[in-house]
Formats: structure tokens, sequence, C-alpha cells
């Protein structure tokens, strides 16, 4: 990696780790410690969700016209200003102020580290790069996690406050970071980043009219529909309820997920950087599918309670092996796919979908992981299919270079060639001339 690449590795992992000390305690936080109930808690995370869905149809063409940079270190301003304030906030109105701000950052934020990744990075070199940043971002979330549980405690505000306030501090981190980066204008990419001021042409026809876009879409909301969106909802619901596992259990699979994402990424990485990346989501497709079978033998299965645990946990770490496949897959797709003038549109429309299946997901399989067992495994075994389907109908629109990268000929570095025997004609030609 070049050292513009790395700092911004460097600033994404450390923001990670951030959001690490936070995310998994917020809703204790506002519900128990705050002791402001569970309903306030409910709309704190929509609140937090939502304001996602209101800024991201705006960040891409602010990425496009302004640059990353800028739209970066403000995203990360921001958050931390919303970090802070929930950190110190006790009452209702500011809690939720509080979490749209922390939202609204946090959400600006990816799309803005992505085309970084784009800019500093060869067609060549982009499967890794995201698959480099997937690895640290999961390595930083659950260092984070693990450092924060040992702070933490609900009869004292204060320690909460401090998880917060070091949030804020990595945001503010990651702005200093990317402040020092120097982006060089490389050949593959070197007419996106504007230098005028002027408008990026491009905007919402242009990417609804690319039909290879739209079908990455679609197929980006039921991947993190299918998987994300049910962690921490309708999977630990149906876990708890049909599976009968205790909820600290929840944690050792979470655990698992990430430690399998940790431990198999590079060797995933090795596996799939020359192979289609078509076919490789559609391999996810069949993984995700066994892990839904696995966890309706946890709750449907007449095993023991030990033999249901275990089978909860593998289906966890089933989700994270399939994850490993997907980063060195779809956020370089997405970025291969973008008109040159439009990497930030592209990036922040893929958010955009990638939200919408994460506020979906939750609504959607919480109630039926919690009382309809049997369809809640059924359904989302079609949908991990449907992934495999709209994965292999997805791979006709690309092109060959899209979809393998690896094909793509790379050009010689050698200047000039000596060839001994030719050395008598030249020779002669010179004596001549």
């Amino acid at each position: 990696m070049g050292a513009a690449l790395r700092r911004i590795q460097l600033g994404s992992a450390l923001s990670a780790f951030g959001l690490g000390f936070t995310v998994p305690y917020l809703y204790v936080y506002v519900a128990q410690v705050r002791d402001l109930g569970a309903g306030t808690a409910g709309v704190v995370l929509a609140v937090f969700a939502m304001a996602a869905l209101a800024v991201l149809p705006f960040t891409g063409r602010a990425i496009d016209r302004r640059g990353p940079l800028p739209v970066l270190v403000v995203a990360s301003a921001v958050a931390s200003l919303g970090a802070a304030a929930l950190g110190l906030s006790s009452g209702v109105t500011a809690s939720v102020l509080s979490a749209a701000v922390l939202g609204a950052g946090t959400a600006v934020m990816q799309p803005a580290l992505a085309t970084m990744l784009v800019w500093c990075s060869s067609t060549a070199t982009r499967t890794r790069a995201f698959a480099m940043q997937f690895f640290l971002q999961n390595l930083g979330l659950g260092i984070g996690g693990l450092v924060g549980g040992q702070i933490v405690d609900t009869s004292r505000p204060e320690t909460f406050t401090l998880l917060f306030l070091i949030e804020a501090a990595m945001f503010v981190v990651l702005g200093v970071i990317a402040c020092t980066v120097r982006l060089s204008r490389t050949p593959s990419f070197s007419d996106v980043r504007p230098t005028d001021g002027s408008e990026a042409p491009g905007g919402l026809r242009a990417l609804l009219s690319h039909r290879a876009m739209v079908q990455l879409c679609v197929l980006g909301f039921v991947l993190f529909f299918a998987c994300y969106g049910q962690f921490e909802s309708g999977l630990a619901a149906y876990g708890t309820e049909a599976a009968g596992i205790q909820p600290s259990t929840l944690g050792i699979a979470l655990a698992a997920n990430t430690a399998v994402i940790v431990v198999a990424q590079f060797v995933v990485l090795r596996l799939v950087e020359r192979r289609r990346r078509s076919r490789v989501i559609a391999w996810v497709g069949l993984i995700w599918a066994f892990a839904w079978i696995v966890a309706g033998y946890a709750g449907l299965g007449h095993g023991s309670q030990t033999m249901a645990t275990a089978a909860m946990i593998s289906t966890y770490a089933l989700f994270g092996l399939g994850e490993s496949m997907l980063s060195p897959t779809v956020a370089p797709l997405v970025a291969d796919l973008a008109p040159e003038s439009m990497v930030g549109q592209y990036n922040s429309a893929f958010a955009l979908c990638k939200q919408l299946a994460l506020a979906v997901g939750p609504a959607v399989g919480g109630p039926m992981g919690a009382t309809l067992h049997g369809p809640y495994i059924v359904t989302f075994v079609l949908f991990s299919l449907g992934i495999t389907v709209l994965a292999l109908r997805l791979g006709r629109q690309l092109t060959p270079v899209q979809d393998q990268p690896s094909i793509e000929t790379v050009p010689s570095r050698v200047v000039a060639v000596s060839l001994p025997e030719a050395e008598p004609a030249v020779a002669s030609a010179v004596t001549t001339r």
C-alpha cells in the first residue's frame, strides 16, 4: 500500500474501534443507565438509522463535486459532536437529537472512505484494499467492544460517558489523519477528481439507467437484509425463543463471527481474487442458505441444548465466512462499475441500499424470529438462495474484467529490450547513415 492508502486504512480502523466502544451498549445506555425506558431506546436506535437514510441521497454528489476528503473531514467532525453529546445527554430530546447527529455523521463517512480507497488503488489492487479495510474494521469493532465491556458499569453513568468521549476522540483522529492524506492523480481515475469546483455530470437518472448497477443494488439489499439485518434482531430472537440459548451465548456467537472474519479474510482472499466475482457471491448465497438450515436445526430439531447452542454459534461463524468472501468482491465491484465522475454517487447509492436493508431487516425479522420459527427459517433460506440467483444474473451484465479483474492485462514496465541477435543489424544501420 502507498502512504495515502495506509493512512486511510488506519483512520478507518480507529473509527471502527471507536464505534465498537458504544454500539453494543447503546440500548442499555439509553434504557437503563439514563433510565429513559425501552421505548425511548427504540426511538434512539431508529433515529440513528433514519438519519443515515436522510443524508445519504445527498452525499454522493457532494463527494463527486468537492472530493471525498473534505466530506470525510466534515462527517468525522459531525460524528464526533454527536458522540460527545450523546454521552452527556440525560433527557429524551437531547438523546434523540444526539443520535440523529451521530447517525448522520457515521453514515456519510462510509461512502467517503470507500471513494478515497478507490482513488488510492487501481483495478488490480482494489480487491485487496477493500478486503484489508473490512478486516481492519471488524478487528477494530471487536477490540473496541471487548475493551468497552471492561469499562462499562450500569450503576455508574460516567463510565458510559467515558465510552462516548473515547468514540468522539477516535472520530477526531480520523479527521486529523484524513487531513494529512495527499491523494495522487492516478491515470485510471485522473478526471474523477474535480479541481475547478464544477458539478460532476450524471445523477440519479444516469445511475438508474445502468442496468448492472441497479442489479447490484438489488443484490446488495438482499445481502444485507438476509444477514446483517438479522444479527441483532430476528436471529437473536429466534436463538433465545426457539433454540433456548442464553442471551450471553449471543455474545459468544458474535465473537465467533468476528473471529472467523479476522482469521479467514486473507486465506479467503487468495482463493477468490482470481475467480469471477459473480460466482463468489453466488457461493455466499449457498453458504448462507446452509447457515440458515443449521439455525433451523438449532431451534426446530430435537437435539440437546448443547447441540442447539453449538448450532447457533456455527450459524454465526458461517455468516462470517460468507462476509469474508463479500468484502473483496462487492465493494470493489461498485467502484469498477462507476463512471469516473460518479464514484461517490455510486458508493452512496449502494450505502443507501445497505441502510434500507438494515432498517427493514429488523422490522421484518424480529417478529418472525420471535414467534414464527419455521416460516422464519424457510423465508431466509429462500432469500439466501435468491442471492445466488441474483449474483449469476448480475454476472451476465458485467464485462469480463469487471467480473474478474485478475484477467486484465498489466502494461509492461520495461522501457526497452536489448536483443543481442539484432545488434549487428543495428550497427550496420548506424554505419550506413
